[in-house]
């Protein structure tokens, strides 16, 4: 996975196409990310003692990174990540 904790990404597929935020958690074997701000879904709480009243709550779920792509800050606008090799010539 080539997205990383703390890059920034634009969604571009789901219910939040087009918006931006930094990767806040990353799950290398789920191939899914946390984005701050975003893809919020309802957490229901029973009652208890710590949370008497009960109700829900809102939380940020993963997405899965193909409907992410890096966002360049410096260049305002998406980018496609590469990977580049050296050949070492042997001796």
């Amino acid at each position: 996975m080539k997205i990383k904790q703390g890059d920034y990404v634009q969604v571009i597929a789901g219910k939040d196409v087009g918006k931006r935020g930094k990767v806040l958690r990353t799950f290398s074997h789920k191939d899914k990310v946390v984005v701050e701000g975003l893809n919020y879904v309802h957490k229901h709480l029973k009652k208890s003692q710590q949370n008497p009243q009960g109700g829900r709550i809102e939380k940020e779920a993963a997405i899965h990174v193909s409907n992410v792509m890096l966002y360049s800050v410096h260049y305002q606008k998406t980018t496609r990540s590469r990977s580049t090799y050296e050949m070492k010539e042997s001796e």
